[in-house]
């Protein structure tokens, strides 16, 4: 029995939540274990899910990262502030090098890249991109944001079909919320940083944004959309989740990194990438903090749920 355990518990504190929840026949600890894989594989849809064996201060946790299902569903988790996220997603990267499970560590890494630039907006929008709060500016007189077909402006045309859907999703039933957010979203925060930072034709769009902090806005925002098209994120065309091929080594990795620290050192805020934090990719919390304007710092969500099974796995 204490070998059993024992390998149940060295399963717990590698994160192997998918293998142990397969192993135990505890309901309670299969619960628990089902929380953590939904965690480890970043499903902000279920992470609000009925989890009644989980502690409530982990549960509260995850309902911080979580993606609202509806357009009025209340709390308004990850659309009230993208730092729980990246704090998971941060977790999420580390856990995944360690294990050495590195498709999808750079799968987590691109779907940082995709939301950043709406953590840079942040501080202005007051929320993380929430479609039931878009500032009127947005669509102030003169504004292109939103209108399809307008060729003075510089968004692609799925940008702007994009825009246009987000400004009257709010109003839309939950299956058509769902889906802006399956293909959209994502399109809609990379729109934002256009707007503020490489817009050849500005329009009326980003004038509700008070000058002196709109400066300091067009570099953060500037710096996302670096970040989107460094060697690292770049590396996800080579890493095919699923498939047994193209998959980078730890050495490729890091040399990836090191690549895009140099192409981000272009402003004080790309610099921050240059920090050692001590994260297995330094100076990444570093930089996503700089971009977001505030700290953010890797979650202890997994952390805690392994040691929670570890308490229950000792009882038996």
């Amino acid at each position: 029995m204490d070998s059993t355990r024992d390998l149940l518990i060295a399963l717990a504190r590698r994160y192997a939540f998918a293998d142990l929840g397969a192993l135990v026949s505890a309901a309670e600890i299969a619960d628990v274990c089902e929380f953590g894989q939904r965690l480890l594989s970043l499903d902000a849809e279920d992470f609000a899910a009925e989890a009644r064996a989980v502690p409530a201060d982990l549960r509260r946790q995850a309902r911080a990262c979580h993606m609202p299902q509806t357009p009025r569903q209340q709390p308004r988790g990850a659309l009230e502030s993208l730092r729980p996220a990246y704090g998971l997603l941060l977790e999420v990267i580390a856990a995944r090098w360690d294990r050495r499970e590195l498709s999808p560590m750079i799968a987590a890494v691109h779907i940082a890249s995709e939301y950043l630039p709406l953590l840079a907006f942040e501080p202005q929008l007051g929320h993380a991109g929430d479609p039931a709060k878009w500032p009127e500016g947005l669509s102030a007189v003169g504004s292109r944001f939103g209108v399809i077909g307008d060729r003075e402006c510089d968004h692609t045309k799925s940008e702007q079909s994009a825009t246009n859907r987000t400004l009257r999703v709010s109003v839309e039933p939950a299956e058509g919320w769902r889906a802006y957010f399956d293909r959209q979203h994502s399109q809609v925060a990379g729109a934002l940083a256009v707007c503020v930072a490489t817009c050849r034709n500005p329009c009326t769009a980003m004038d509700w944004i008070d000058p002196e902090a709109r400066a300091g806005l067009e570099t953060r925002a500037r710096t996302a959309l670096a970040f989107a098209d460094t060697p690292l994120v770049r590396l996800r065309h080579a890493a095919p989740v699923g498939h047994g091929f193209g998959v980078p080594s730890p050495e490729e990795v890091l040399d990836a990194w090191e690549r895009s620290r140099a192409t981000l050192d272009k402003n004080a805020v790309g610099a921050a990438a240059l920090k050692d934090d001590g994260f297995p990719l330094p100076g990444l919390p570093s930089l996503f903090s700089a971009i977001a304007d505030s700290p953010i710092e890797p979650s202890r969500l997994l952390e805690g749920v392994s040691k929670h099974i570890i308490t229950l796995l000792e009882r038996l």
